[in-house]
């Protein structure tokens, strides 16, 4: 691929121009938003000037509503070898290009499973999508031509394919995706009208449930206007689940103690279903999750000190697989979860006291 044509320049098309840039290809930026589009030139993401023919790949980076129109757009024009869209939905755009009589032997729909809290092409980077995996929905009629773009695309965004059809990627991150940010914005909504004391009793549990709260509303409701059925669906199971959860907890009310009983049935099947399904979850790269040893320091809040037990692990020989801080509510501290390895617990618990740092039990 020498020449690409990214239409959208939001964090998505940004990130993806970013990391065609940055690995020798030319990239010419489109947008409705003219002070958007110069952003992303500004940050080294390709430029706005229109190229001179058809370029070998176009990526439309709209929300899902505009996928279809655009993606007919550039196929009509003819700007491009093979064109392809990462919105995150794909069976509706299909279908609509489709109705339009769209020849869609040139287009391929994808998806990369990347993303941040933040929108737009301040928010970008060339490395958003490293690691992570990029959902390819080719049909029967795609062109081998258009498929092998796409995935040189994948891979000189070194992200990972994955090949599904179209519907099953809808379904799949109505669960995975669209239903838990749902889910996320209901618990932190219970926060908008809470007592300030309560609000101020927030731990590490409550950060993670919410923190994928904080996207941009109108992103999402594009999203979800995209996919409603699906995610409809996972809802309604969740409100079952929800509906016997309730039902469990007032029996735990209860002075009689079958109910009781049975209340505590109710919620030890949930929770022990709710370990099974978090196993599930792929771990580290990808692979199987993993069980790790957490080391909880005390550590300052001052500049150089994550640096500093970080150094201090890496002088151990002691590898960490992954990092969690609690930040102390009014105090300049916190506390970080180092995890590592069941066997380098100890060595790693010995060496930070030895280099003075305290660490909890």
């Amino acid at each position: 691929m020498r020449t690409a044509l990214v239409i959208g320049t939001g964090l998505i098309g940004t990130s993806a121009a970013l990391a065609l840039a940055g690995r020798g290809v030319q990239v010419h930026l489109a947008d409705h938003d003219a002070d958007q589009a110069r952003t992303a030139e500004a940050l080294g993401a390709g430029t706005q000037g229109e190229p001179e023919g058809p370029v070998d790949l176009a990526i439309v980076a709209v929300p899902p509503a505009y996928v279809a129109g655009t993606v007919a757009d550039v196929l009509r024009r003819g700007l491009a070898r093979g064109v392809l869209d990462v919105a995150s939905v794909k069976g509706g755009p299909r279908r609509e290009l489709e109705a339009l009589g769209c020849d869609l032997t040139r287009y391929i729909g994808t998806h990369p499973m990347a993303g941040r809290e933040r929108s737009g092409p301040l928010a970008a980077t060339a490395d958003l999508f490293e690691g992570r995996p990029w959902v390819l929905t080719p049909t029967a009629g795609t062109d081998t031509e258009v498929l092998n773009l796409a995935l040189e695309l994948v891979a000189l965004c070194r992200a990972v394919p994955v090949v599904m059809e179209d519907e099953a990627h809808d379904r799949a991150v109505a669960l995975v995706s669209h239903t838990p940010h749902l889910l996320s914005s209901m618990v932190a909504a219970r926060l908008q009208d809470a007592d300030e004391t309560a609000v101020r009793l927030c731990g590490q549990g409550i950060r993670d449930v919410t923190r994928i709260a904080a996207s941009d509303p109108a992103m999402w409701i594009d999203i979800l206007s995209a996919n409603p059925g699906p995610v409809a669906d996972v809802l309604a199971a969740v409100a079952s689940d929800l509906d016997e959860t309730v039902r469990a907890l007032r029996a735990l009310q209860s002075a009689d103690e079958a109910k009781r009983g049975d209340g505590t049935a109710g919620i030890e099947d949930v929770l022990r279903r709710g370990n099974a399904g978090r196993e599930r979850v792929p771990g580290k790269h990808g692979a199987a999750s993993a069980v790790y040893e957490t080391v909880t320091v005390l550590i300052g809040d001052q500049p150089g000190e994550l640096a500093r037990i970080f150094a201090d692990a890496g002088r151990a020989g002691v590898n960490i697989e992954d990092v969690r801080i609690e930040h102390a509510t009014g105090q300049q501290s916190g506390l970080i979860q180092l995890m590592v390895e069941p066997s380098a617990a100890p060595g790693l618990t010995k060496a930070l006291r030895e280099r003075g740092w305290s660490i909890r039990q």
